[in-house]
């Protein structure tokens, strides 16, 4: 039986991936320290005893080498993952995507573990020029958070480069699924909570972004995981499909129940610094390998919204959604 360690295991996307791997059988050990991260988002495997959950932290190496003993993959998802605290501290992605990364291979050379798993982002590209992006693309960076993450992916590298690691790195579009508790959808069904005439949408609404289901992403992963034969793998994982901002807005709107809704835009092009107005993946590689996403960008953002109303607890009244 394999074993692996996830690092912010406890997440969204982390607790996704630690259902998929307990589905295939392998030894779990979760290290997360819930900030963001939730025990009730493995609340499922109660009692699984394949599955090791430890509170505590990247930025403190040993804590991460005494998780990792017998492992034969680490999966990093841990990561500050904020864009706009960025903006006034500094020091956040220094330290939880740099510092705690290096933190996490520094363990996996003196435990010998031999593959990392990054979860790693488009942001990286930042405004990029070419589209559909491909992995070979360099761009000039616009968060911290992207700077972080290339600098995680380079640390992998360079691994690589002199020891018995093996790297692979997905750079994500944005994912979404039950159990995620930010982001556009999240922030939208709040602000209508509060006031289900107005909605404010950061930006001008025609930001295009590609939305793709947590199941797809993670099915990404293990293709990419299973297949990539090389000493240093880089995969996008996104759609083909861009989706307006508005466009999202509208199915949350529809799977509230809620007619006459003023949108009101804060009117620039970016949501806020560092966000990419456009974010269009080139996914070839991923493909050529047989993954094939699932959903559509629409069943993603509609399934997305009606587990954040549960979760949420709206009582308001929900028209049924046209042919969905």
């Amino acid at each position: 039986m394999k074993k692996a360690l996830v690092t912010g295991g406890l997440g969204f996307i982390g607790s996704h991936l630690v259902d998929r791997l307990l589905d295939e059988d392998w030894r779990v050990v979760v290290l997360d320290n819930l900030l963001t991260g939730r025990r009730s988002n493995l609340s499922q495997h109660k009692g699984d005893s394949r599955l090791k959950v430890v509170t505590g932290d990247v930025r403190n190496r040993a804590t991460a080498s005494r998780c990792m003993g017998g492992c034969d993959a680490v999966f990093h998802l841990a990561a500050h993952a904020l864009m706009r605290v960025s903006l006034r501290d500094h020091q956040a992605d220094l330290q939880y995507n740099i510092i705690g990364t290096l933190n996490v291979l520094e363990s996996m050379l003196s435990e010998e573990v031999p593959h990392f798993v990054f979860a790693s982002t488009s942001a990286l590209y930042g405004e990029a020029e070419v589209t559909p992006t491909p992995e070979t693309y360099s761009g000039i960076q616009t968060s911290l958070y992207g700077v972080a993450k290339l600098a995680g992916e380079g640390y992998a590298s360079a691994f690589a480069g002199f020891s018995g690691i093996s790297a692979w790195a997905f750079r994500f579009g944005t994912v979404l699924g039950e159990r995620c508790r930010r982001g556009a959808i999240w922030d939208f069904e709040h602000k209508l909570m509060r006031d289900p005439s107005r909605l404010e949408i950061l930006g001008d609404g025609r930001q295009r972004k590609d939305y793709l289901s947590v199941s797809d992403c993670i099915e990404g992963v293990m293709v990419g995981y299973e297949k990539g034969k090389n000493r240093v793998n880089v995969f996008n994982l996104g759609l083909q499909e861009q989706t307006s901002v508005d466009e999202l807005a509208d199915f949350v709107i529809e799977e509230m129940g809620l007619k006459g809704v003023r949108k009101a835009y804060t009117g620039e092009r970016r949501g806020w610094v560092g966000d990419n107005p456009v974010v269009y993946l080139s996914t070839q590689k991923i493909r050529d390998l047989g993954w094939k996403p699932r959903s559509t960008p629409e069943e993603a953002i509609r399934q997305t919204a009606r587990w954040t109303l549960e979760e949420i607890g709206w009582k308001g009244g929900r028209q049924p959604s046209r042919g969905h």
